[in-house]
């Protein structure tokens, strides 16, 4: 290439990778030469790590890849002065928004880690310490590794320039650089990961390694369900013909997107997800810790994030870094930020900054009944006129006298509880706390309120830290753990579950739902599996009309979606491949009154409370644009729509 850019050439000088325990550890500073790294297995192990370092980190949505938990209509950040949020939030940045400003713009990394893999791959075979099987796995990783950075790419910007299985070409013009083909993409990725299926074992052990120092390795497992997601999304609409994509050309002259839909794309996705349940490798978290329907449900759910590289996790990794998650490194810290503001001997850095959305709270099902509440809202997705599905038991407004927390505060008194968190699906209570309701730790005792007065716990602030929304997130927080020193927090080792067995269901019973030749009792079978784990009823019992109604079906899975991949980072991602987007993310500032100076008042639902401007979605935002500095770099690179 006559000019230098960044993501096509990549020299290597790699830092020293900063991560939480075992394998991604490394240090490759100081090493001089190719061949003196490659030739010692120490170092050829620890480029490789490198090569893992550049995972996303989807677990932390605070200033990182899993920004998307705030862009989208599943949760709210109460710090509306961090302007990156806000600005993708309501739509208001372009191409052109200062890089200051473009806080999510991966671009870089992820072609700097495809070269990095593309590098090891060229040269692993020089290490003659280790045997040639696990010179072949660990080439075979790198190559999965590689498609995952296209396939973060993808999820992005959409479709974009694909190398190949080679190392970037620095000869090529910067004037020839333009983005290949959404089937291009796909049937690169697809095809990269089918080598990858080949050649990967079911275990590390497979390849004469130790499972308890290679957990998180690539494995086959990892390389079919990641096929299985990218198929799943290649079938839906944003993907396979969506109208206001058809017409745009690359440099090349090609369609960028399909012209047309193709229904014959379910089908591929469906058997691609059978594919990875079929392995019999994985199995849902369960729990019969209490002999209790409901208390084991919670449990199982809980599971799935505090019991490290369970059954049901096929692809995962340590949350790993310092400043992110475990602990405050400076610019806050995940659990921190979602956990209330109390007094400093409760809790040490809880911010209350990252809450659900009233929306998300709204969605999880009905505990008796098995179905979800809200079926919509009146106006504008107006938040105070909730649609209630009449059958589902809920009542939206009221309180009741003498209520007891059902999970993990038996020691609580009884207290007034809000009607609308009555009675509700267990994952509701492991992943979210209410206004009135008793924070899970039986050593602080202390009930979470959330309203303008002295007396409350976590009291509204103008501009302090504070719950602004009226619900806290507890997801990630163990029950009963201290979060008052530093090392409360470094602690807290846990998993981050990229792709699990109930996504595989989920994929596989839309994929039934939606393919040409539809397969209704699978769909079903799957559904009821994921819904069954946490107690709740079959769905066709919840919903006897849902026989027979493909709509219905695909409705009430979306909703499902919601709640068992709520924080997950997947919300946004789903939302937009199935182009709902559009219709579900803008509204007004929706909050519980947060505001008022009493606990009763505090459960009306205003949107004046928050400050910033209403959420936005228009066509453009389905992808991230390209900056323009990159552009200019790239002067024929096709941009994205809108932009």
């Amino acid at each position: 290439m006559k000019k230098t850019y960044k993501f096509l050439s990549v020299l290597f000088a790699v830092a020293a990778v900063s991560a939480c325990d075992g394998y991604f550890d490394a240090d490759l500073s100081n090493q001089p030469t190719m061949e003196e790294i490659f030739s010692n297995s120490t170092t050829t192990h620890k480029f490789l790590a490198n090569c893992y370092s550049y995972l996303p980190l989807d677990g932390e949505i605070v200033g990182s890849d899993g920004w998307v938990v705030g862009r989208s209509d599943e949760s709210r950040y109460s710090w509306y002065q961090w302007v990156y949020y806000e600005l993708y939030r309501t739509g208001n940045y372009s191409s052109a928004t200062p890089s200051s400003e473009t806080y999510f713009n991966y671009w870089d990394k992820f072609y700097v880690a495809i070269e990095q893999c593309s590098t090891f791959m060229e040269w692993v075979d020089m290490d003659q310490q280790d045997s040639p099987t696990v010179r072949e796995y660990m080439k075979t990783e790198a190559r999965f590794l590689r498609v995952f950075y296209y396939y973060c790419l993808f999820r992005q910007y959409g479709p974009v320039f694909i190398w190949g299985d080679k190392r970037a070409d620095t000869s090529l013009e910067s004037t020839e650089i333009d983005r290949h083909t959404l089937e291009q993409n796909i049937d690169f990725m697809v095809s990269e990961l089918d080598k990858c299926i080949e050649k990967l074992p079911l275990t590390v052990s497979e390849a004469g390694e130790s499972e308890s120092t290679w957990k998180g390795r690539a494995t086959k497992g990892a390389a079919m369900a990641l096929k299985a997601r990218i198929l799943l999304w290649a079938a839906s609409p944003l993907y396979n013909g969506a109208e206001f994509l058809k017409g745009m050309k690359n440099h090349y002259g090609d369609y960028i997107f399909p012209q047309e839909y193709d229904p014959n794309k379910w089908e591929i996705a469906a058997k691609a997800n059978k594919a990875v349940i079929d392995l019999n490798m994985y199995e849902l978290c369960t729990s019969t810790e209490y002999g209790d329907k409901f208390k084991d449900g919670a449990a199982a759910y809980k599971k799935v994030y505090f019991e490290t590289w369970n059954k049901e996790t096929i692809f995962g990794w340590w949350k790993r870094t310092s400043k992110a998650y475990n602990y405050m490194g400076g610019s806050g810290a995940c659990l921190g930020c979602a956990c209330p503001a109390f007094r400093a001997d409760q809790i040490l850095w809880g911010f209350g900054g990252i809450a659900p959305s009233l929306k998300l709270v709204d969605t999880y099902p009905m505990w008796e009944s098995g179905r979800y509440p809200v079926t919509g809202y009146e106006g504008n997705n107006d938040y105070s006129r909730p649609i209630v599905d009449p059958l589902s038991g809920y009542e939206a407004t009221g309180f009741t006298e003498g209520y007891k927390q059902p999970i993990d505060a038996d020691w609580a008194p009884a207290f007034k509880a809000h009607n609308s968190c009555i009675g509700r699906d267990p994952r509701y209570y492991s992943s979210v706390v209410p206004n009135g309701f008793y924070w899970p730790n039986k050593d602080i005792k202390v009930r979470f309120t959330c309203y303008n007065n002295s007396d409350c716990s976590a009291p509204w602030h103008a501009s302090k830290s504070a719950v602004r929304v009226g619900y806290a997130w507890r997801k990630f927080y163990p029950t009963d753990h201290p979060l008052l020193v530093q090392s409360d927090y470094t602690s807290l080792k846990t998993v981050y579950p990229a792709i699990r067995l109930a996504e595989i269901y989920l994929n596989y019973a839309e994929a039934c739902n939606e393919k040409p030749d539809r397969d209704e009792a699978e769909a079903l079978k799957y559904f009821n599996l994921v819904r069954n784990r946490v107690g709740l009823n079959n769905i066709e019992e919840a919903y006897p009309e849902v026989i027979g109604n493909k709509e219905l079906l695909r409705t009430l899975l979306k909703k499902e979606r919601m709640v068992e991949f709520a924080m997950d980072a997947m919300r946004h991602y789903d939302a937009c491949r199935w182009m709902d987007a559009k219709d579900e993310y803008p509204c007004e500032n929706w909050t519980l009154n947060t505001k008022s100076d009493n606990y009763e008042d505090s459960y009306e639902r205003v949107h004046d409370v928050f400050i910033g401007d209403p959420a936005r979605f228009s066509n453009k935002d389905y992808f991230f644009p390209l900056s323009a500095e990159d552009i200019a770099k790239m002067p024929n690179y096709t941009q994205n729509y809108g932009f």
